[in-house]
């Protein structure tokens, strides 16, 4: 590979991570109406934002981490569906909850 590729795949690799990052409309939902809304019920702002990007980090390291750990498991396909099959209750789980509160 030529020094000029590297570069261009540089390039594309950073533009393609900027554009996840920025295009995401859940980066704004989850940071802006969710964490603000949370925010502005709290009384020791710091904590909160120190404990929030604390959270966000020990997520996101995780996240990378442990999918290289549970690889062998989920190349299984009985492991996707039980894991849909959670996500999907955790769903309905979370739904519910908001109907029976109101």
């Amino acid at each position: 590979m030529a020094q000029g590729e590297d570069v261009g795949n540089l390039k594309q690799v950073i533009a393609m991570c900027l554009a996840f990052t920025w295009l995401n409309p859940h980066v704004y939902l989850d940071t802006v109406i969710l964490l603000g809304t949370i925010a502005s019920q709290v009384t020791d702002k710091l904590a909160f934002a120190l404990g929030a990007v604390l959270s966000s980090f020990i997520f996101f390291f995780s996240l990378g981490y442990g999918a290289r750990v549970l690889q062998p498991l989920f190349a299984k396909p009985l492991s996707w569906k039980i894991l849909d099959i959670l996500i999907g209750v955790v769903m309905w789980g979370i739904a519910a909850s908001l109907l029976l509160a109101n």
